[in-house]
């Protein structure tokens, strides 16, 4: 929903993890939030959210009083879950309003 978001509790880092119903093919994700300064997207293959590796780490631009939005391409990537850890922010809470995978 539009009128939702999460957020986090003030301290870094801060993740959540997004599980698929089998092993799904992804090539592209994209996030909506607000304040988020360093994020990464790790993915686990496993049955259970365990064993994640790294995937993307980036640094993200700040822009008052706007969403930040971002895509991440992933040609040939393959994930039961996903892991979003925000390790670092501009302020000491952040949002995030959306998160979208296309794939198959």
């Amino acid at each position: 929903s539009s009128e939702t978001f999460w957020t986090t509790t003030g301290m870094f880092p801060q993740e959540f993890i997004i599980g698929f119903p089998k092993c799904v093919k992804i090539s592209k994700v994209a996030i909506q939030c607000y304040l988020v300064r360093t994020l990464r997207i790790e993915r686990s293959v496993s049955k259970d959210p365990v064993g994640f590796e790294k995937c993307i780490e980036k640094d993200l631009q700040h822009v008052e009083g706007q969403l930040q939005m971002e895509e991440f391409p992933l040609p040939d990537f393959q994930a039961t879950y996903l892991r979003f850890i925000i390790k670092s922010a501009f302020d000491h809470f952040v949002s995030v309003h959306r998160v979208m995978a296309e794939g198959t």
